[in-house]
């Protein structure tokens, strides 16, 4: 029986390695740095969710969770480097005597979930493709407007329709809408926020750069 399950272990993790990094999943070969695993967990916890496999090499090889303190650091990860505190779940698998850690990361209610860095900085990370990337101030107004009442409503006021003007059909960034609609940057922010949320614009990343456009600029 004990047997069995080690070979249904085996298959199981195979099957996810298979997949690679993506989205949702993410390979970790050690753990030496709470601070920086934290960063996963938020980008999982401010998107869409996902896993980490850890004792996973980049190149698939099951490598293995190699002491007690790695174990120790992933809760550490997100119980104190994560505030609020992420939700996170582990699971532990046996293959051929070395130990790989499943660690399961939804999608929070809370967002942002801020990576607290060993400087004492805090930062919100959003996971696009198989990358974690710093969220932009936009980001974290839209979480925080999410927030209120789901009754609020947008008002077209002269700056929403200046900045909808500025956008039009292009692809820009946030300090460019700044600077060509002449609004404050913190005005720029917030309206840009109303307008993702409600389905008006969107952001895209491309060339290490959040860019902004209208939804449907037709």
């Amino acid at each position: 029986m004990e047997q069995r399950q080690f070979v249904s272990d085996k298959r199981y993790l195979q099957r996810l390695i298979s997949e690679g990094e993506h989205q949702q999943q993410d390979f970790k070969y050690k753990v030496q740095d709470a601070a920086k695993l934290a960063k996963s967990v938020s980008a999982f916890a401010n998107t869409d969710g996902g896993r980490l496999l850890i004792g996973v090499r980049d190149d698939g090889h099951m490598s293995g969770v190699r002491s007690e303190e790695e174990i120790y650091m992933m809760h550490q990860a997100a119980y104190r480097y994560c505030q609020p505190a992420a939700s996170i779940k582990f699971d532990t698998y046996m293959v051929e005597g070395r130990t790989i850690v499943v660690a399961t990361v939804p999608p929070s209610d809370k967002r942002p979930i801020m990576a607290l860095s060993d400087d004492g900085k805090r930062r919100a990370y959003i996971r696009i493709a198989d990358e974690n990337i710093v969220a932009s101030p936009v980001h974290l107004t839209i979480w925080r407007e999410a927030q209120k009442a789901e009754g609020s409503m947008m008002t077209y006021t002269d700056s929403v329709k200046k900045l909808i003007a500025t956008i039009q059909d292009n692809r820009l960034s946030l300090n460019q809408l700044v600077r060509r609609s002449s609004l404050p940057r913190h005005k720029v922010i917030t309206i840009l926020a109303q307008l993702i949320r409600f389905n008006v614009a969107q952001w895209e990343y491309a060339n290490q750069q959040f860019r902004f456009c209208l939804l449907n600029p037709d």
